[in-house]
């Protein structure tokens, strides 16, 4: 049985609009990345238990930490990230999530593939002996971190098998990746699915509208036992989202929707049109 989880952030930057959002369209999961306007690896304890008590009481579950873990230079300094993961992993368990959302880090430029991707291998075993067995690392192939193709994200897959991961069509499209040739050599590793879509030129577009492959690659899933989807239609702009696209700014195509909810709610609309034509 398929389920849906979103990114209700897209809606509303705040907890109650996300929820209401999530109400309308029939949601139970949500994967938590912005939190009343501020980065769920930012917010405080307490926070997390209040929004634990919301949720709980509209029967709504964390399924994933939409995290911005790993999107960091590797020349960054690493310590404060390990204290922001440290900290997610606690608000991992205050809001019963059992799976994060993570990315591999952006290369210094000019620098050896081969010594990036030991960087970056390095850097992500440090959260693999951190995290416990009962919560799930999860990497989102992601253009210009170090696993924006799928052959990248097949090194971290085979090094650190603790690492599954989260295939996003889009994400591949923007950087000109076949999703299909991807899916074939990531299946083994993908744990679930961020659904958006995107056209050849880049723009974003609702599921099945672009070059990604999705209702495809959905059925791929399906038919494998993959049962959760996160949707993150990207098809308006909204708080926060100049944090995760790196200084891009979005390019929305197809439709200029009134307001964020009605852009999440056509994103919702389309992929459940995708899974009906699965029955």
């Amino acid at each position: 049985m398929v389920k849906l989880c979103a990114f209700a952030d897209e809606a509303s930057p705040m907890m109650a609009g996300q929820i209401a959002a999530m109400k309308r369209n029939g949601i139970s999961l949500l994967e938590i990345r912005g939190v009343d306007k501020t980065s769920i690896s930012d917010i405080t304890a307490e926070k997390a238990k209040e929004v634990r008590k919301m949720l709980d009481a509209e029967g709504i579950s964390v399924w994933s930490m939409g995290s911005p873990i790993g999107k960091i230079s590797l020349a960054d300094d690493f310590a404060p990230h390990v204290d922001a993961f440290k900290r997610v992993l606690e608000y991992a368990d205050i809001l019963g999530a059992s799976k994060i959302r993570m990315f591999s880090f952006f290369p210094i430029k000019g620098e050896d593939d081969k010594v990036t991707l030991e960087k970056v291998l390095e850097r992500l075993n440090v959260f693999c002996e951190l995290t416990p067995d009962h919560i799930t690392l999860c990497h989102e192939n992601e253009k210009k971190i170090y696993g924006e193709t799928a052959e990248k994200c097949l090194n971290i897959h085979k090094a650190l098998p603790k690492i599954r991961a989260v295939f996003d069509p889009a994400n591949f499209v923007q950087c000109d990746v076949d999703t299909l040739k991807a899916w074939e050599l990531l299946k083994d590793y993908v744990d679930y699915m961020h659904i958006k879509d995107a056209m050849e030129d880049h723009v974003v577009v609702p599921a099945g509208c672009g070059i990604g492959n999705v209702p495809t690659l959905v059925k791929n899933y399906v038919a494998q036992g993959g049962q959760v989807m996160t949707l993150e239609p990207h098809l308006t702009a909204f708080t926060g989202l100049d944090k995760l696209e790196n200084g891009e700014s979005l390019k929305p195509g197809l439709k200029n929707y009134a307001n964020n909810d009605e852009a999440f709610d056509a994103g919702v609309a389309a992929l459940k049109n995708i899974i009906s034509g699965l029955n």
